[in-house]
C-alpha cells in the first residue's frame, strides 16, 4: 500500500489569527491559528492543515513567525528557522544559527526578476524578540533563508533595552533595530546620516505585532489588542491611527475608542480592522495621516476569523471551517465591496475629488546612475469645484531629491480641466540644497520609492490609488544594462597588421606561457611549468597592438545597449587573468604623488579574501590622494597600479612578444554605481629574443675588447720605428709583392 512520512501538525503560539498573503503572487497566503494552512489558489479549494516531516526533529511544532521569501516559505518553529518550498514540496533546516530565534523578518520586491529585487526578496533576518539588545545574537540571510550568518550593527553593544524587531527598511536602504526600554521604543538605524540618532519614541503597549506594507513606501504597521500605529517613514515617525466620523475625530486611538482588535488586513493604501466588538473599521493608508471609520454593525466575528483584502476595495472575511467526513478544512468567505458600502449615506463621505490621477511610473522600476537625472510626468482631472492637493514624496530623501512643476494643460472633452504634472529626479547631493549632514553617502548605492498622491484624499476615492515607482542608485552586476567596451580600431589591431590570423585565432588558437613569465597564484613568483591558453575568439575578438618598448594604456568606451556613451576618463585597473607578471607601471607611488600608502592587488586579495582575486571595485577602492586615507606612506617606490584618472600613468611591457589577456575593473567610486567590468586581450610586439649571454659577461668582454684596441692604436705606429718594427715591415711589404706576382701569373693562366 501507500506509505506516508510521519507528520508533526503545526500550530501558530499566540492567540489571535494571522493571515500572511504573498505580496507578488496573490493567490499564495498562510493562515496562522489554531491550525496553519497554505493555499495556493486563493482558499478556493480544501486544505489539510501544515504538517512538518518527524524527521526534521522539530520537537514542539509550535510556530512563532513567518514570511514569504520569494517562491519558498520560511516558518520558526519551536526556535529554530526551517524553509519549505511549497512548489518541490521539500523541507529544509537553515544552517548558520547557533542560539535560539523566535522571529523572522523580510520583504518582496514585485516589479521584475532582475537581481535588484531578487537581492531584496532573499534578504532575510532572524532574532530573538524580547532579549537584551545589546548582548542578543542577530541572524542575516541573502539566500532566502536557507544560511545565515551573524549580523554586527555598528552601535549594539552600546544600545539599551529589549529588541522588539530587526528590519531591512529597502525604501531607505537601512537596518533598523526597534528597541523597548520603559514601555517606549524606538528605532536604531545603521547607516548615515540616520545612525547619529535616534527615531522619535512611541507608546509601546503590549507585544505589537509589526506589518510591513507591500511597495517599499517604509509604511510600516505596528498593532495589538489596545493598539495601532502606522509610520510612513520606515519607523522614523510612529503616530497613532484614530477613528473618526465623517469628517469628525472621535477618538485619537484606538485605545481611547475602547476598541479590542482581532485581525487586520492591509495592502499598499488600505487599512481594516476587525474587532472582538464584531464591528468592521476601514481606512486609507494616506501620505499625511492614517484614521479608520466604523461600518454599520455585523455579526461577522468569530475566534477563527482572519481579514484580506483580495484586490483594490475588495476585502473578506475568511473562517476555516471543518469537514465532519475528511479531515480538510474549507473556508467560508464574506466577501464586501468597500466603495459600495462607502456610499452608505450614513457614513457621511464625501465624494472624492479627484477623477483621474495617471502617470507612465505606476509600478515601475527605473535606474538612476551616478550624475544622471530622471524625468516623469503624470497627469491629473479633478472634478469641477474641487481643489485636490497633489503631493510628490520620496521615501529616501537623503539620497534622492526632487523637483515638481505643476500647470494646467488643457481640458477634456467634457470641461473638467487637465493638470499636468512634471517630475524631476537626481541625486540629493547634485541639487546643492541639502546639507551634507543630511545626505546618505554619494558613493553609497541606495533605493528610494517616489509616490504621488492627493494629500487632502477622500477615503472614498478607493479605486485612486496613488502612483508609485521603485527608483535605485545600483545597477547589479551582470545586468547588462552598461557594459565598458574596448573598441580596437582596425589600423592598430594585430589582425589588420598582419602579426595574427584571425582565422587561425578561430580554429581553437592556443599559445604557450613559458612558466618563468606567470604565475598561478599573482604573486609575482615563477610557475613550476609551462601553461597552455586556449585563446576565445568569441569573447575577446582580435588582440589589440601594443609596442612593448612604448609605455601603453588602453582607450575605454562606455556603451549602453549598443550606443556609445563616452570615452571613461574615470580610475580603473588591470590584471592579466593568466598570471603573467611582465608588465609593470610607469609611475610609483611618490611620483604619482600619494599622500598615503597606494592599493595593489596583492593587498586587495588579502583583504578580500573568500571574495576572491578579482574583488578590486568601486566598493573596495581607496584613493591614495584622499586626504582622508589616514594609511602611511611606507613604500613609495612601489609601483601605482591605478590607471586613469588624475594621473598619467601607464604599462611598460617586458622584453617579452606575446598574447596579454587583461581583466579591467573601473574603480572610481563617483563614476558609476555600476560595477563596470570587462575583460579584452592585446598582442605585444617588437621585442628581440633574449641573449643567452648573461647582460654582466657582454659589457665586461665589450670593455676589454675597446681597451685593447686602444692599446694597440697607441702600441702599432710606436713599434715600427724600432729595429724590431722595420724588420715586421719589410716582412710584409715582401709578402704583399709576392702575393702581387702570383695573382698575376694565376690571372694570365685563366
Amino acid at each position: 500500500g501507500i506509505r506516508y512520512k510521519p507528520q508533526d501538525q503545526l500550530y501558530f503560539s499566540f492567540g489571535t489569527t494571522r493571515l500572511i498573503k504573498h505580496p507578488c503572487k496573490k493567490n499564495i497566503a498562510l493562515y496562522l491559528g489554531r491550525q496553519i494552512f497554505l493555499t495556493r489558489d486563493n482558499f478556493e479549494s480544501s486544505l489539510l492543515p501544515c504538517s512538518i516531516p518527524t524527521s526534521m526533529q522539530v520537537g514542539i511544532p509550535e510556530v512563532t513567525s513567518a514570511h514569504f521569501a520569494g517562491s519558498v516559505l520560511l516558518l520558526v518553529v519551536n526556535r529554530k528557522v526551517y524553509v519549505y518550498d511549497y512548489e518541490a514540496n521539500s523541507w529544509n533546516a537553515s544552517t548558520g544559527i547557533e542560539h535560539p530565534v523566535s522571529h523572522i523578518s523580510g520583504d518582496n520586491c514585485c516589479y521584475s526578476e532582475n537581481s535588484f529585487c531578487m537581492d531584496i526578496s532573499n534578504s532575510v533576518f532572524a532574532y530573538l524578540h524580547g532579549a537584551q539588545i545589546s548582548q542578543t545574537n542577530i541572524y542575516f540571510s541573502n539566500t532566502r533563508g536557507y544560511r545565515f550568518q551573524k549580523f554586527a550593527h555598528e552601535r549594539q553593544a552600546e544600545l539599551v533595552g529589549s529588541l522588539g524587531g530587526v528590519f531591512y527598511f529597502h525604501s531607505l536602504s537601512q537596518v533598523g533595530l526597534l528597541l523597548i526600554d520603559q514601555r517606549k521604543a524606538m528605532f536604531s538605524y545603521s547607516d548615515h546620516p540616520l545612525n547619529r540618532s535616534f527615531g522619535l519614541p512611541f507608546d509601546y503597549n503590549g507585544t505589537l505585532d509589526i506589518l510591513i506594507a507591500p511597495g517599499q513606501k517604509g509604511i510600516l504597521i505596528f498593532w495589538f489588542e489596545k493598539s495601532l500605529l502606522v509610520s510612513r517613514n520606515a519607523g522614523q515617525l510612529v503616530d497613532p491611527v484614530r477613528v473618526r466620523e465623517g469628517q469628525h475625530i472621535l477618538y485619537p486611538s484606538i485605545f481611547d475608542a475602547n476598541i479590542t482588535i482581532h485581525s487586520i488586513a492591509a495592502n499598499e493604501n488600505e487599512l481594516a480592522v476587525l474587532t472582538r466588538e464584531s464591528n468592521l473599521y476601514y481606512g486609507s493608508l494616506g501620505i499625511l495621516s492614517s484614521s479608520l471609520i466604523k461600518f454599520a454593525d455585523q455579526d461577522i466575528w468569530s475566534e477563527e476569523a482572519v481579514l484580506v483584502f483580495t484586490d483594490v476595495g475588495l476585502l473578506e472575511i475568511l473562517t476555516p471551517l471543518p469537514d465532519s467526513t475528511f479531515p480538510a478544512f474549507d473556508f467560508q468567505k464574506c466577501p464586501m465591496n468597500i466603495q459600495e458600502i462607502l456610499m452608505d449615506p450614513q457614513l457621511h463621505i464625501d465624494v472624492c475629488k479627484v477623477k483621474l490621477l495617471q502617470g507612465e511610473f505606476a509600478n515601475k522600476m527605473y535606474t538612476i546612475d551616478m550624475n544622471s537625472k530622471l524625468e516623469l510626468t503624470a497627469l491629473m482631472i479633478p472634478r469641477p469645484g474641487t481643489s485636490p492637493v497633489p503631493l510628490v514624496m520620496v521615501s529616501n530623501p537623503h539620497s534622492l531629491g526632487l523637483q515638481a512643476v505643476i500647470y494646467e494643460d488643457g481640458y477634456t472633452y467634457d470641461g473638467n480641466t487637465k493638470h499636468r504634472l512634471n517630475i524631476s529626479l537626481r541625486q540629493q547631493h547634485h541639487w546643492g540644497r541639502a546639507d551634507p549632514n543630511f545626505t546618505s553617502s554619494i558613493k553609497r548605492s541606495t533605493i528610494s520609492t517616489i509616490t504621488l498622491d492627493i494629500a487632502n484624499k477622500e477615503i472614498s476615492c478607493v479605486d485612486l490609488k496613488p502612483l508609485g515607482g521603485t527608483h535605485d542608485f545600483l545597477v547589479p552586476h551582470g545586468s547588462g544594462s552598461f557594459s565598458p567596451i574596448f573598441v580596437a580600431h582596425s589600423e592598430i589591431s594585430a589582425c589588420y597588421n598582419g602579426i595574427l590570423d584571425p582565422v587561425a585565432l578561430q580554429d581553437n588558437y592556443s599559445y604557450v606561457i613559458e612558466r618563468e613569465a606567470y604565475d598561478p597564484n599573482f604573486r609575482g613568483q615563477e610557475a613550476s611549468e609551462d601553461l597552455k591558453v586556449h585563446y576565445q575568439y568569441e569573447k575577446l575578438g582580435c588582440p589589440l597592438l601594443a609596442y612593448y618598448d612604448t609605455p601603453w594604456k588602453p582607450v575605454v568606451e562606455l556603451w549602453r545597449e549598443g550606443t556609445f556613451q563616452e570615452v571613461v576618463e574615470a580610475e580603473y585597473v588591470l590584471l592579466e587573468v593568466n598570471g603573467l607578471f611582465t608588465y609593470t607601471y610607469s609611475l610609483t607611488a611618490d611620483t604619482a604623488l600619494c599622500n598615503s600608502q597606494p592599493q595593489n592587488w596583492t593587498s586587495i586579495a588579502e583583504m578580500a579574501g573568500d571574495q576572491g582575486l578579482f574583488a578590486w571595485d568601486r566598493e573596495t577602492y581607496v584613493s591614495c590622494h584622499d586626504p582622508d586615507n589616514e594609511a602611511p606612506l611606507t613604500w613609495p617606490k612601489v609601483p601605482y597600479q591605478i590607471l586613469g584618472g588624475p594621473t598619467d600613468n601607464k604599462v611598460i611591457f617586458d622584453q617579452r612578444n606575446g598574447i596579454y589577456i587583461f581583466f579591467i575593473s573601473i574603480v572610481d567610486p563617483y563614476y558609476s554605481y555600476c560595477h563596470l567590468e570587462a575583460t579584452f586581450s592585446v598582442y605585444v610586439y617588437g621585442a628581440f629574443p633574449l641573449s643567452i649571454i648573461p647582460a654582466e659577461l657582454t659589457i665586461v668582454l665589450l670593455t676589454v675588447a675597446t681597451l685593447l684596441s686602444v692599446w694597440l692604436a697607441y702600441m702599432i705606429p710606436k713599434q715600427l720605428h724600432t729595429e724590431q718594427g722595420l724588420r715586421l715591415k719589410d716582412f710584409w711589404v715582401h709578402l704583399y709583392r709576392r702575393c702581387r706576382k702570383f695573382c698575376a701569373c694565376f690571372q694570365g693562366r685563366c
